[in-house]
């Protein structure tokens, strides 16, 4: 189980309702896709912090939680694409303890250190 409610520094976060095994499956979140010709004028918008990249170079939006986990260069959990059904996997990827809160790496892999669009307090 999932919750959000405000961090210190990040905004919006989303914390566990309970205790999860690395490995565990935290969500599996439907997306609604964005072609890519409409990519670009997403960019330009307010959904630009809230969409993955996705097959070819089409967008998609995660319902559920999956667009307001923040990002971490030392994440707990990861993101897996299932292209295939159109829905994103949110896995433990580190033992993580029920009122901690849930973090991705926004680059994709746990350590893919490339700097993102914007400022990382880490």
């Amino acid at each position: 189980m999932l919750v959000f409610r405000e961090t210190k520094n990040k905004g919006r976060g989303v914390f566990a309702q309970q205790d999860f095994a690395p490995g565990d499956l935290i969500e599996t979140a439907a997306v609604i896709i964005i072609p890519k010709q409409q990519v670009k004028l997403i960019t330009k918008t307010v959904l630009l912090n809230y969409y993955f990249g996705w097959h070819g170079e089409s967008g998609a939006i995660g319902l559920g939680f999956s667009s307001l986990f923040n990002h971490s260069y030392h994440p707990n959990a990861v993101y897996i694409k299932n292209f295939a059904k159109n829905v994103i996997d949110i896995i433990a990827h580190k033992y993580i303890r029920e009122g901690q809160e849930i973090t991705i790496n926004y680059n994709g892999s746990v350590d893919n250190l490339s700097p993102v669009w914007f400022d990382v307090d880490e």
